[in-house]
């Protein structure tokens, strides 16, 4: 199961830090069990929408190089407050640093200003074809989907890269 835990993006700059919002509603399935009397959202999932947060990052960092932006390691990951539903969590994610194969990131999320969850994360990418090259096929197909939800996420939609400011000459 696939939870799409941000709803926008509101800052980017490639290479170096991004902003998003994740707003939460009653009508999220989840909230049903966790808490029924207290829905609030659970922790996992504020770890996963800075995540999320962060993979968006690098996508438009490279110009969505890799199919495959997934999360190897989250270390310091501190809770500060629920995110209850018709509250906005804010996160925010920065590069600190990146391999030809990872990025470290420090995020962060919060709600109304409060700190809420903050964590550093370590990101690796790649594309299927790296390891099955018959896989190549779904590498395209998965690049243009992310394409696709970047532009409805991201209003704007398009982050000037180095290949699409040479595309226009």
């Amino acid at each position: 199961m696939h939870f799409s835990l941000i709803d926008r993006i509101v800052e980017l700059t490639p290479g170096r830090r991004i902003t998003a919002l994740k707003n939460l509603s009653l009508a999220e399935e989840y909230l049903a069990d966790h808490f029924p009397q207290f829905p609030v959202m659970p922790g996992v999932l504020m770890l996963e929408a800075m995540v999320q947060a962060g993979a968006w990052l690098v996508r438009a960092s490279e110009d969505f190089a890799h199919s495959m932006v997934v999360l190897r390691q989250a270390s310091n990951v501190k809770y500060g407050r629920f995110v209850v539903p018709g509250q906005t969590l804010r996160v925010e994610a920065e590069i600190l640093g990146q391999t030809a194969e990872e990025t470290r990131l420090k995020a962060q999320g919060t709600v109304e200003g409060q700190f809420a969850v903050g964590g550093r994360l370590v990101l690796v990418r790649y594309n299927l074809a790296d390891t099955q090259p018959e896989r190549k096929y779904a590498d395209d197909w998965v690049r243009k989907e992310l394409r696709k939800k970047f532009r409805l996420l991201y209003l704007g939609g398009e982050v000037e890269t180095a290949s699409s400011a040479h595309a226009g000459s």
